[in-house]
């Protein structure tokens, strides 16, 4: 038994590796093969998962490390900047997306009950793969990031509720003594993990530090034991291991606790998106072909365009919308287990599971090419969105800027809020450009002179008269948005001083070769260690452009 076991895994992972050769010579996301190989591997096809049980628990396994480093890096004054608007997101994007979706569906020929059940269960969408594939972007801290994972959760919770709304039906609870008694564990848990984790953890801690392989072993045990307390009253692994990462995330060996569970994360999330694969199955598909293909063409436009809709009138750029539109673009395993619970209740029958199983093919491996490509791909679409972008009253303001500024600081998160304390005593004339409208309102009531904007898109840049100034600074560390800005300079043939930011050091060289003076690798430059440097350097002085020549790189 055991050796079958151990020649099952192996032979299932031999194969998810030589598929992975294949797409990422495709340059397509790994995702799409750990799916493709889980279809090939499983019952459908060549039935070589016979013991689903251990890939199911290896799953779990590895949505509870994905989530433990989630929580791990979670900045609370990040959370905290983009509360309000995950949770304006969060909430409306599900309701308007079950109306419309109960639309759709109900247009589709499905009874009221079934159409109810699909309408909320696509509703929702994936935050494993999500945050997965924001991680392998290292788009989680940009601001699209930041509020994807912030709905995301938010998503999530609603989920939990109405998840356990439904097993309250199956066991004859009232669905107020369900609310009640989960807002009580709320009450009391809060209170509690404050404790553990500013009072018992840090001590603790210290102590464990002393010996890494102790400190790996401590943190793997506490994943566990949160989780497992959590799951035990009621809420889900996902939560628990979230609340886990978060407890240790103020502490000082949170980068090499990262560190050391991200192997064994990367191991266990390639079996999740197996067994997701395995359970796609395509039995009595071709009768549900015309419900797969709209469902999915609604999920993958109609979710996005919402989103936008939604973040627009919250005051948000079409860039931002469009970014974080696209990763709602899928559904979730949530959206399984709703289904699931309806065949479970008797409400709704079992061909709603063999369609949610194809959309969730089509819709997972189209959004995983979406997310992964999706700034070029709204630089292509940007013109459809003009109708979403900000009106005359912020072109004004542009036009009053454009006179006096000699420095542009594009981008005010984190590195740029650093610079900014620098900039100021230049005894230049500056200005800020960002598209995050919490932080052009942030600077606006100190009185700071900032404009709203996307640089990403030339006809802004000609408004704001950029190429007229002495300094650009970006701190927007998107190599798309750096090229696209060091491109735009190149042909106007700008002749003062651009700093970009990338992520790597080849994004850097790509950079240098189009003309950058100099590039911010966030990873090895801290925005406070380089507005040291600004500070010291004769940038901070008169001679602007014999100064940009002879920035050492």
């Amino acid at each position: 038994m055991l050796e079958e076991l151990f020649f099952e895994i192996g032979t299932v992972l031999i194969i998810a590796a030589a598929i992975a050769l294949v797409v990422h010579r495709l340059r397509q996301p790994l995702i799409i093969a750990y799916i493709v190989t889980g279809i090939l591997v499983g019952p459908g096809i060549f039935a070589l998962t016979r013991s689903p049980d251990v890939f199911n628990v290896m799953s779990q396994i590895g949505v509870a490390f994905l989530l433990f480093t989630v929580g791990l890096g979670l900045n609370w004054r990040n959370v905290k900047d983009v509360g309000g608007i995950a949770l304006a997101t969060g909430m409306a994007q599900v309701i308007v997306t079950s109306i419309v979706g109960f639309v759709v569906t109900s247009s589709l020929g499905f009874d009221p009950i079934t159409s109810l059940y699909i309408a909320v269960a696509f509703s929702f969408s994936s935050t494993i793969i999500i945050v997965k594939l924001l991680m392998d972007k290292q788009d989680l801290d940009t601001l699209y990031g930041r509020i994807s994972i912030g709905f995301l959760l938010v998503q999530d919770f609603i989920a939990m509720l109405i998840l356990l709304g439904l097993s309250s039906i199956n066991t004859g609870a009232s669905l107020e003594t369900v609310a009640a008694t989960t807002l009580l564990k709320v009450v009391v848990l809060i209170p509690v993990l404050w404790f553990v984790s500013s009072k018992i953890l840090p001590p603790l801690l210290r102590y464990v530090a002393k010996s890494q392989e102790l400190l790996s072993v401590f943190a793997v045990a506490w994943c566990f034991l949160v989780a497992s307390a959590l799951v035990a009253l009621g809420f889900g692994i996902e939560i628990g291991a979230l609340i886990a990462g978060i407890t240790l995330s103020g502490s000082l060996f949170e980068r090499e606790i990262n560190a050391r569970i991200r192997p064994l994360r990367d191991f266990f999330l390639i079996i999740f998106f197996i067994v997701l694969g395995t359970r796609l199955g395509f039995e009595s598909l071709s009768t549900l072909v015309v419900p797969t293909i709209v469902l999915s063409l609604y999920v993958l436009i109609g979710n996005p365009l919402i989103m936008m809709i939604i973040m627009r009138l919250l005051g948000y750029h079409p860039r931002t919308g469009f970014l974080a539109g696209t990763t709602v673009a899928q559904i979730s395993e949530f959206s399984f287990i709703v289904i699931i619970a309806g065949i479970a209740a008797g409400y709704v029958n079992e061909s709603a599971l063999v369609l949610a199983t194809a959309v969730g093919l089509v819709t997972i491996t189209t959004s995983s090419f979406l997310i992964e490509h999706n700034d070029r791909i709204f630089k292509r679409l940007h013109r459809l969105f003009r109708w979403l972008e900000p009106g005359s009253i912020l072109h004004a303001e542009r036009e009053v800027k454009r006179e006096s500024t000699q420095i542009f600081l594009l981008g005010y998160h984190r590195t740029g809020a650093e610079l900014l304390k620098t900039i100021r005593k230049m005894k230049q004339s500056y200005t800020v450009v960002d598209f995050d409208p919490v932080a052009i309102r942030e600077l606006a009531s100190r009185r700071e002179p900032a404009v709203y904007g996307d640089v990403g898109d030339e006809s802004f840049l000609d408004e704001l008269s950029i190429t007229k100034v002495k300094l650009i600074i970006s701190t927007i560390p998107n190599i798309t948005i750096s090229t696209s800005l060091l491109a735009y300079l190149k042909v106007r043939r700008f002749r003062g001083v651009v700093i970009v930011s990338a992520h790597t050091h080849q994004e850097a060289a790509h950079c240098y070769e189009l003309g950058a003076t100099y590039v911010i690798v966030p990873p090895v430059l801290s925005g406070k260690k380089f507005a040291e440097m600004l500070g010291k350097n004769k940038l901070a002085h008169r001679s602007w452009s014999l100064a940009g020549k002879s920035v050492d790189r």
